[in-house]
């Protein structure tokens, strides 16, 4: 992306603001970010949409706006300058639709900088996991009562563990000997897992389960903080859907109390941090739990092993496949990020009497 195309789809957007220069983001994986920086605050994020994994870019905008929009309308009591640092803004094009579709087909979006934000890529103590939970809690709230049908399925059976499943028998028919004899103790395991592994979907079929709004990427890297590590913000709604309150919060806890990186070949240095788990549910439940039912907050521990399973097979599945979805660096790469989620799964599972508490609705 040289400077020039960048400023010129910077100018497809309805802005008075004079371009100074810019910087890439790279913290995302998916798609290509950018600060614009201009003569005048605000700065801006513009923002390439990966049309490749996203197939419907403007329904995927629109949810953003939308469930922005809506959250604004709930804050409106704060100030305008609290507003803008809680919330995200979207910037209209000037074709009158909140993004650009440059002549390759690329989608493009701009928001509002938010000043004096920091994002973390691992959680280093509690306090980051009860802020991370705060937050993640509270844009369930604010979204409760946001009529899911007005959004677009990004990402269809995104978190659908039949599918995953049937995903996964059809690479276990096409894998190679090899890979399955070096994957055949988490085979074994996937077959042991697969009825509890499914409590959660059978739930939320049954309508025991509420539909809501959901964020379904809530890793700490998608929460902005100030400098003193309060959180100010939830970020990277690409994801918005329709779903149950465990997909946010059982991804959160998946990537938040893992002690070790997410390809960690030394299964000894993974485990299950409950410090960080309880700091997490207790920020997020003073946020949700009023609008929670005693089902959802009783099965969120269900809730975070399903995630931290369906991550598992997922990488297992692209083993199996020979490696077409993830990007890997060695050829047993997908097969040792599988044995990190498994390993993380009996961490979890050794803790369950401590996870599990006598009062559902404990902040503990």
């Amino acid at each position: 992306m040289t400077q020039e195309q960048l400023i010129y789809t910077f100018d497809q957007f309805k802005h008075a603001s004079e371009y100074v220069s810019f910087k890439e983001l790279a913290s995302g994986h998916i798609n290509d970010t950018f600060l614009i920086e201009t003569k005048a605050e605000p700065f801006f994020i513009v923002q390439r949409i990966n049309h490749s994994v996203f197939k419907d870019v403007p329904g995927l905008l629109s949810n953003k706006v939308s469930i922005s929009r809506h959250i604004q309308n709930k804050l409106s009591y704060l100030s305008d300058e609290e507003l803008h640092r809680q919330v995200l803004r979207f910037v209209q094009a000037k074709n009158g639709d909140y993004y650009h579709k440059d002549k390759h087909g690329d989608y493009w979006n701009v928001m509002i900088y938010i000043k004096d934000s920091v994002t973390h890529d691992v959680v280093s103590n509690a306090k980051i996991a009860y802020e991370g939970g705060k937050l993640s809690g509270n844009f369930l709230n604010l979204t409760s009562d946001f009529d899911t049908s007005n959004l677009t399925e990004v990402i269809p059976k995104f978190h659908d563990m039949p599918y995953r499943f049937w995903q996964f028998e059809q690479a276990l028919k096409v894998a190679s000997e090899d890979r399955k004899s070096k994957a055949r103790v988490y085979l074994l395991k996937v077959a042991e897992l697969k009825e509890e592994m499914h409590i959660i979907q059978k739930l939320k079929e049954s309508g025991q389960l509420k539909l809501r709004v959901t964020h379904n990427d809530t890793k700490i890297s998608n929460v902005l903080f100030d400098k003193h590590d309060n959180g100010l913000c939830v970020i990277d709604t690409d994801t918005v859907m329709p779903g149950v309150v465990h997909y946010d919060f059982g991804d959160a806890i998946r990537t938040i109390c893992n002690t070790a990186a997410e390809d960690e070949t030394n299964l000894d240095l993974v485990h299950f941090n409950i410090e960080f788990y309880r700091a997490y549910k207790k920020g997020f439940l003073e946020k949700v739990a009023s609008t929670l039912s005693p089902l959802e907050i009783n099965t969120l521990p269900i809730g975070a092993k399903t995630m931290i399973f369906i991550m598992a097979l997922r990488f297992l599945t692209d083993y199996l496949n020979n490696d077409i979805y993830y990007k890997t660096k060695y050829p047993e790469h997908n097969l040792d990020r599988a044995k990190n989620q498994f390993k993380l799964i009996d961490s979890m599972v050794h803790q369950m009497d401590v996870i599990k508490t006598k009062n559902v609705y404990s902040m503990d």
